[in-house]
């Protein structure tokens, strides 16, 4: 089979074709995820970059090259969740930059628009870091250069890059000693090879059936599940529909599922738990997807997650109709201000998670909360629509999340009617010291600035469990672990929380230290965090220890020094 050219219906085909197929593989692209905490982001935040592209996309019947170049870099600009996300939103932005030029895709095109990506990925990232997916891009760049001096045929062009970015991806373990110690491969570089397979199927013929999902028509699956159609966002008390199916690894009895059933009743309503031999499949709407998740874990590993937010997807629909539209546009967000008051110089948008770590937020003048963190990495459209609820000609974003940092400036390079300052936090500690530090007479590049600086006095601590069996940092991790994590690696592996939470702390604090600050979650009693702070002030009794309610899933402590 031969193949010069390809145009626009076929180009469709094809990247609808790689969006279905690492939608296929996303849980294996989560597996190789270095770290054994319980995100998985990657696999997740790449599916849901390119399906938010793969939307658009689809509802074009009769796409022109320039259509569809839009379609793929408008959707999956604004749909890009996790540096993994931004990453490849950013190499189809430069992908489509060269296409949308052309009637048709020849070799040359072809080569040319992987280069082009391959630039725009590399410029949206501050510092590159070799053996990740920008790597496993751009060998595919330079061998596609190199075979459009050869050939014009796209199917032994498509073959032969495929195989050469295959060759890289094997590589990557020699350019990132982390990934040798797990023994795995870039799971960002995996997932760009997965799409680029699809693709190259579909070129060749394979028929890939793509089904765009429409919220709006779904079935009442089960009493007490309400029909988003009937209600008004004012009216969702539980924001995110949440759904999800377990495979069993440990034991589930009738009485297991009813305490599941009652833990859910407690986060949430609409509740749906359908058991079956080896799978449990899970609907809940909840305004905390991750405790939802995190209990969903201890019984064995998910997939097919799905997180909507109902209150946006409801706006959506509505806003066709001119009536209703002034109506809900209050309804959507009743906590964010209203576009009919005075415009302010500065505002805050900050990505929070836990009642308690909201509450901290909202009291120090944040206006608007982004719920997200590990496991639910809000979208660059989730960042834009924050950006548009707040009336304020300077905003400044803090994202308290390495994962979510491209996002926020992602939608920062998208906004043009106000100046967007994001503050780089990486963990919640960060983003809390960045705002004590805002200083309401200094201008906003002195702020940046000062508030930057600040933060990095900020040394952060983590504890949680481990969701599988691997070995880094020389340590041995089981599945079920407690681990205790700072800003860059494991540091502390066993059994006890309080005990991996002290170790955590020995190791962390030094004869700078003047204040740790322990935010406990919503696994983790009040009693049990007063009794660590008590310890701590005891071995240290220099330091001041401030305990605080986060109510965060997934971490049982968060905690800091400074």
């Amino acid at each position: 089979m031969i193949m010069n050219q390809i145009d626009a219906k076929l180009l469709r085909k094809m990247f609808l074709a790689g969006a279905k197929s690492i939608e296929a593989k996303k849980e294996y692209i989560n597996e190789l995820n270095v770290f054994p905490v319980p995100d998985g982001d990657t696999g997740t935040n790449m599916t849901l970059t390119i399906m938010a592209a793969a939307k658009e996309v689809n509802a074009l019947q009769e796409p022109t090259m320039e259509s569809l170049a839009k379609a793929i870099s408008s959707g999956s600009l604004r749909g890009a969740r996790g540096n993994s996300g931004v990453i490849l939103s950013q190499l189809f932005r430069g992908f489509t930059k060269e296409v949308k030029e052309h009637e048709v895709i020849d070799v040359a095109v072809m080569a040319n628009a992987f280069q082009k990506a391959v630039e725009t990925a590399y410029k949206a990232v501050m510092k590159p870091k070799e053996g990740t997916i920008l790597t496993v891009a751009r060998g595919g760049a330079e061998k596609a250069a190199e075979l459009a001096m050869e050939t014009e045929d796209l199917v032994y062009f498509g073959e032969e890059v495929l195989k050469y970015m295959q060759e890289v991806l094997n590589r990557t373990p020699e350019l990132l000693p982390v990934l040798k110690e797990a023994g795995v491969v870039d799971s960002g570089g995996q997932g760009l090879l997965e799409i680029v397979k699809g693709a190259y199927d579909a070129m060749l013929g394979k028929e890939v059936v793509f089904e765009a999902e429409a919220p709006a028509q779904k079935a009442v699956v089960s009493e007490g599940v309400t029909n988003r159609d009937e209600i008004s966002t004012a009216d969702i008390k539980f924001g995110y529909c949440t759904e999800f199916i377990i495979m069993l690894e440990k034991e589930y009895t009738m009485d297991t599922e009813l305490a599941f059933k009652a833990y859910l009743e407690s986060i949430g309503d609409s509740i749906v738990v359908v058991s079956d031999d080896d799978i449990v499949k899970v609907h809940v709407h909840t305004n905390d997807p991750g405790l939802a998740i995190q209990r969903a874990l201890t019984y064995g590993s998910l997939t097919r997650m799905k997180i909507d937010n109902m209150r946006e997807e409801h706006n959506e629909r509505v806003i066709m109709d001119a009536e209703k539209a002034a109506q809900n546009a209050q309804a959507k967000k009743p906590e964010a201000p209203k576009k009919a008051e005075p415009r302010k110089k500065v505002g805050f948008v900050a990505v929070s998670i836990g009642e308690g770590i909201n509450e901290i937020f909202t009291g120090l003048g944040v206006d608007y909360l982004i719920e997200g963190g590990q496991t639910m990495n809000p979208s660059t459209e989730d960042m834009l629509n924050a950006i548009d609820a707040v009336n304020a000609d300077t905003i400044f974003i803090l994202p308290n999340n390495s994962n979510i940092v491209l996002a926020a400036n992602q939608a920062k390079d998208l906004t043009e009617d106000k100046k967007i300052i994001v503050i780089p936090s990486k963990t919640v500690p960060q983003g809390i010291n960045a705002i004590i530090n805002y200083v309401e007479d200094k201008t906003p590049e002195e702020n940046e600035e000062h508030m930057t600086a600040e933060m990095k006095r900020v040394k952060t601590g983590q504890v949680t469990y481990a969701v599988r069996d691997t070995q880094i940092d020389g340590k041995e991790i089981k599945q079920g672990d407690i681990m205790g994590l700072d800003d860059k690696t494991i540091l502390a592996v066993g059994s006890d929380i309080s005990e991996i939470a002290y170790e955590l702390v020995e190791k962390m604090a030094d004869d700078d230290s003047e204040l740790i600050s322990l935010y406990y979650g919503a696994d983790t009693s009040e009693e049990d965090a007063n009794a660590l702070a008590d310890r701590i002030m005891d071995q240290y009794p220099n330091l001041d220890v401030e305990v605080h309610l986060g109510g965060q899933p997934i971490y049982y402590y968060v905690l800091s020094v400074e």
